[in-house]
């Protein structure tokens, strides 16, 4: 059963600078000007309410995010003037009310889907962009995700392959779900695609196998390191194809599936996950994101 946010033998990173504020002190810091959408009263789009600063002859970008109670990162991954390490004296930048970054979504990205992916409440960040019902581009609230000059442009990149030789049908869903099983309320942290015991299990990017073995609820388990803190996990394997450390191509074969460890549906299955590293830890994410629509079945 597949249960939990977090991969309990996976190292977190730990920053030293305030990554999340609470939703409380949040709230306080919004401009309460409003705008009415479909009779809801909402504060204007982060986004649309940016002050302007003009740089001038000494200021670092440290002196600049200390002024607005800002960390260096937020006004770095806001202004790409900045991203070189150079201060452009006389120039405007833009600063948030808040730390956060800005990020472009693909169409059809849930509040949902970006709660998962990032920690923030689906209802706050709803509200502090202006209370969209399809998100393009966004402001997520008390983050900077990764070092200085590493986009994370990639958050909703597809997946090169589809994990399985064909496309499967989702027998358990990615969320909050009830269990089959005992028809209680659990996480699942990512999809249960239908196959036949001993269908080849395909690595969906290219990276490096950085765990090989069993693991109690997961089963026979692999897990592919794709760079750029991303991760595909593939569980209840019934064989295991790969040895730790080995370099995998795209569209490789990891294993088979199985019905090892403790499945959350009782038909063979592949449960299959994308997870980023994050400063709370490896967070999942929805995999049908990352997925092609020619390749997603219901």
């Amino acid at each position: 059963m597949i249960t939990w946010l977090f991969f309990p033998f996976v190292i977190e990173q730990t920053f030293s600078f305030p990554m999340f504020q609470s939703n409380s002190w949040i709230a306080a810091q919004l401009n309460r000007t409003t705008q009415n959408t479909e009779g809801v009263n909402c504060p204007s789009p982060i986004l649309s309410r940016l002050q302007r600063h003009r740089i001038i002859s000494g200021e670092t970008i440290v002196t600049i995010a200390q002024q607005y109670n800002l960390i260096p990162e937020t006004l770095i991954r806001l202004n790409p003037s900045l991203q070189g390490g150079t201060i452009p004296v006389g120039q405007e930048i833009l600063i948030p009310p808040f730390n956060g970054i800005r990020l472009e979504v693909p169409t059809g990205t849930s509040w949902q889907d970006l709660e998962a992916a990032y920690g923030v409440r689906a209802d706050v960040l709803f509200e502090i962009n202006g209370c969209q019902k399809q998100p393009k581009t966004v402001f997520i609230p008390g983050i900077s995700w990764s070092p200085i000059g590493n986009s994370r442009n990639d958050d909703y990149t597809e997946l090169s392959c589809y994990p399985l030789p064909s496309v499967a049908k989702i027998e358990l869903d990615y969320g909050w779900q009830i269990s089959p099983i005992n028809q209680q309320n659990l996480f699942h942290s990512g999809l249960d695609l239908l196959a036949e015991i001993k269908t080849p299990v395909l690595a969906a990017a290219s990276g490096t196998a950085i765990y090989v073995g069993s693991e109690e609820n997961y089963g026979n388990l692999v897990i592919i390191n794709h760079g750029s803190e991303r991760q595909t996990r593939y569980a209840h394997l019934d064989k295991i194809q790969v040895k730790l450390g080995q370099t995998v191509k795209t569209g490789d074969v990891l294993g088979t599936v199985g019905m090892t460890g403790k499945p959350d549906v009782k038909v063979a299955h592949l449960h299959f996950e994308v997870r980023y590293q994050l400063p709370i830890g490896w967070v999942a994410q929805d995999p049908s994101i990352h997925l092609k629509m020619d390749k997603k079945m219901y």
